[in-house]
């Protein structure tokens, strides 16, 4: 017993040790909804079959190129679309609060039931998300949201494409 309190004390030692560590922030995708339940989504573009294929519709309401001015940057959102894969978004320009996001509305109501953002990894000032599946009536909607002290932030998305 005595043996077993020792090494639980120690865990709890390693692990409070560990806690209170500043730890660098890393960049991770996160998907809400159904985000999957399509060929090719959670895939990045770079997928064998996808790459190369993805292009800036002319043709994406209101255009396939936004920007937002954000903590001094001017920010560059875009949305690439595949007629073999789908479509996914990029940010550029981004400070780490930052994220890219992809919506997916698999029924043309306009309201996403999918979504998807990465953020921006350590070091670099982009982010771009997995795909997500806008094809056979299923549309996308890519978007841009930063966060501050006082919350997240949607400044700029494309219309739904």
């Amino acid at each position: 017993m005595k043996r077993t309190m020792t090494v639980l004390a120690a865990i709890l030692t390693a692990v409070a040790a560990m806690v209170s560590q500043p730890i660098a922030a890393q960049a991770a995708p996160s998907s809400s909804g159904n985000f999957g339940a399509y060929p090719y989504e959670n895939s990045y573009p770079t997928v064998a079959g996808c790459s190369g294929t993805f292009f800036l519709p002319w043709d994406v309401p209101g255009g396939a190129v936004q920007y937002a001015n954000w903590e001094g940057r001017q920010v560059k959102l875009e949305f690439y679309y595949s007629n073999a894969c789908g479509a996914y978004a990029r940010i550029s320009n981004a400070p780490q609060s930052c994220v890219a996001m992809i919506h997916r509305d698999s029924n043309g109501d306009r309201r996403a039931d999918g979504s998807m953002s990465e953020s921006v990894d350590p070091g670099i000032n982009y982010a771009y998300t997995r795909i997500a599946n806008n094809l056979n009536g299923r549309l996308a909607q890519a978007a841009l949201v930063c966060r501050n002290v006082h919350g997240s932030w949607a400044l700029a998305s494309t219309g739904w494409y």
